[in-house]
């Protein structure tokens, strides 16, 4: 659902009804996560997809349905091989969607801090009694500060039980179910008188850190700028960081390595990705004794065999251990047999997805498992 908050923004501001439908959870082989979102307008337009295009028709059905009524509605979605006609996902797995019709004031705080890139949280009932079912609470963290829109209307206790949740949520920047007593206790199971929360969160874009102005991180500037990244270059030398060289950057900064990632380390957490491409000891061994140790996601290091094992050698003799620099991805990417700066990218964000989903990187024909997996 948040990921709409730009494209229902006109929607909203006009006041035009619309109907919302979001994946608030997936089993086996579903093709989009929990928080995938569409959404249908009076005049039947939409935005958004759930599925890619399995069980478009029906929810768009569903949407229109709740637009006239009101009343939400938790559907399921699975696999038929009963029935050739049956609404299903031909890829297999399972998804569970939730339809409301929009305009809750909860529902619109949350889109519009969606809209201005601010970290909020919507907790949503999507299962549990009819009074409750449709209930926003929403946790939006501007420059630090906390605050709440929303009640379930229930006991005061579950509204601050699911808040500390939802805070805790969106502090990891994650999305998940909550089942909860309707006196705000957890429960390992729902009952038909107890509550199931889904819990979506947004955060800001994830960073990418890219170090050393070459022909290389232009190609992996693009590649992070496709998957969503809010892309920094920096190098020491100011003839080779520029806007012109890097016109797809969200920013270059012309700055000695260490120094740049020291001033923005409190900016950083576990999505982030530093790649040091600049192979130059002087400028490698300072920034990778930070990296290494900040937690951030993936640090990635570009360099021939013999460079990585010289650089491995003086991050030893400065103090690092043997576990901070099992935190190193060096020589940087998967073994793509990559040789341009575009297949060199390519190599480089195949690591930092396997990585953070725990994938094997192996072809899919050959490796077990999920194909779709959550981080």
């Amino acid at each position: 659902m948040l990921d709409l908050g730009t494209e229902l923004a006109a929607w909203r501001r006009a006041g035009t009804p619309y109907a919302l439908a979001t994946v608030v959870g997936v089993s086996g082989s579903a093709p989009r996560p929990p928080g995938a979102a569409l959404a249908v307008g009076a005049d039947g337009t939409v935005v958004g997809s759930v599925s890619g295009g399995c069980v478009e028709g029906a929810v768009y059905a569903l949407c229109q349905e709740a637009l006239e009524s009101g009343t939400p509605v938790l559907q399921r979605f699975g696999y038929s091989d009963e029935d050739a006609f049956a609404v299903g996902l031909t890829c297999g797995g399972v998804i569970d969607v939730f339809v409301q019709r929009g305009g809750d004031a909860a529902v619109e705080a949350a889109l519009a801090a969606a809209e201005r890139d601010i970290p909020v949280a919507a907790a949503r009932v999507v299962a549990g009694p009819a009074e409750l079912l449709g209930r926003v609470v929403t946790v939006v963290a501007d420059q630090g500060v906390i605050s709440t829109t929303g009640t379930y209307g229930a006991d005061p206790a579950l509204d601050a039980s699911v808040i500390g949740e939802t805070r805790a949520l969106l502090d990891m920047g994650r999305s998940g179910l909550l089942t909860l007593r309707q006196d705000g206790r957890p429960c390992p199971e729902a009952a038909p008188e107890d509550v199931t929360i889904f819990v979506e969160s947004r955060t800001p874009a994830p960073r990418l850190l890219v170090y050393g102005a070459i022909d290389f991180a232009a190609a992996v500037t693009r590649m992070g700028k496709l998957l969503g990244y809010r892309v920094t270059v920096c190098d020491a030398r100011e003839v080779f960081a520029t806007r012109r060289r890097f016109p797809d950057a969200d920013e270059v900064v012309v700055d000695w390595p260490h120094r740049h990632l020291a001033s923005v380390a409190d900016t950083l957490d576990g999505r982030t990705v530093v790649a040091v491409l600049t192979h130059d000891p002087k400028f490698d061994v300072p920034l990778l004794e930070l990296a290494l140790r900040l937690g951030v996601g993936y640090v990635g290091a570009m360099g021939s065999r013999r460079t990585h094992d010289t650089r491995m050698e003086r991050l030893r003799e400065i103090g690092l251990t043997e576990r901070e620099l099992t935190a190193l991805h060096s020589p940087i990417g998967l073994d793509l047999g990559a040789r341009t700066p575009e297949e060199t990218a390519l190599s480089v964000f195949a690591e930092v997805v396997a990585g953070r989903t725990g994938a094997t990187g192996l072809p899919l024909r050959v490796a077990g498992g999920p194909i779709h997996r959550a981080a």
